[in-house]
């Protein structure tokens, strides 16, 4: 079988269960680093002519990482388009088994039953969750609003993104707003905005900050079961 991936999680996901199968992925897709496969553009702008002459069979997406346009012009080269919505953990699961089990024909791999068992294991949170704003980008600056997998992963170690009933997913809040928004944290992933020491903590001088590893917040595939592991001292 041969298989194209819009999604780098999702490319992280099959390379893991069953590398052979990738015929090509996106230039964004970084795990694992010696990933062998045709690169055929990003995850907004892929190249729908390269891909159709890698005859894949099948395509993997996601319903927010790739464009509506893009895949309509896949399946009407002819390809089949698996398409993915991730939204909680619960959905991460249920998507990666869809994917790798029904869409690519694969035993279901025992990371993806590990990753399942280390999040089932963590307690739950006592007490009320800690308020937190958490950037995505800055100029401008936008953080994380509703109905979102890392805001969905950080309420299930006892953070509440005060933007989680925002009407947008990823809002723009001008940051004098963030510094007044009642937020007791501020979490920094390094990705998309590459978030880091130097760069973050400084425009919020009245928060802690914590700095996170972006693959481990809002990545769903192998890296689930590190995320249970890091992220609840991270968080600290």
């Amino acid at each position: 079988m041969r298989v194209v991936s819009l999604v780098p999680s999702l490319t992280e996901a099959v390379a893991r269960t069953a590398p052979g199968l990738l015929a090509g992925v996106t230039d964004w897709c970084s795990h694992p680093a010696d990933l062998a496969a045709a690169r055929i553009g990003g995850t907004k702008n892929p190249d729908v002519a390269a891909i159709t002459a890698l005859a894949p069979d099948l395509v993997i997406a996601n319903e927010e990482e790739n464009r509506a346009p893009d895949l309509d012009a896949l399946r009407a080269a002819g390809l089949d388009v698996l398409v993915t919505e991730v939204r909680t953990l619960d959905q991460a699961l249920a998507e990666l088994h869809r994917v790798l089990v029904d869409g690519c024909g694969l035993a279901r791999p025992p990371w993806l039953d590990a990753a399942e068992a280390a999040w089932a294991a963590l307690p739950a949170p006592t007490g009320d969750p800690r308020p937190a704003v958490v950037p995505i980008w800055r100029r401008p600056w936008m953080v994380l609003g509703h109905d979102t997998f890392a805001g969905d992963l950080l309420a299930r170690l006892g953070i509440r993104n005060v933007y989680a009933d925002h009407p947008e997913r990823y809002p723009r809040v001008p940051v004098d707003e963030l510094n007044a928004s009642g937020a007791e944290l501020v979490v920094l992933p390094d990705e998309p905005y590459r978030f880091t020491a130097d760069d973050g903590p400084e425009a919020f001088p009245a928060l802690p900050a914590a700095l996170v590893d972006g693959r481990l917040l809002t990545w769903y595939g192998p890296s689930l079961a590190e995320a249970a592991r890091a992220l609840p001292s991270a968080l600290r």
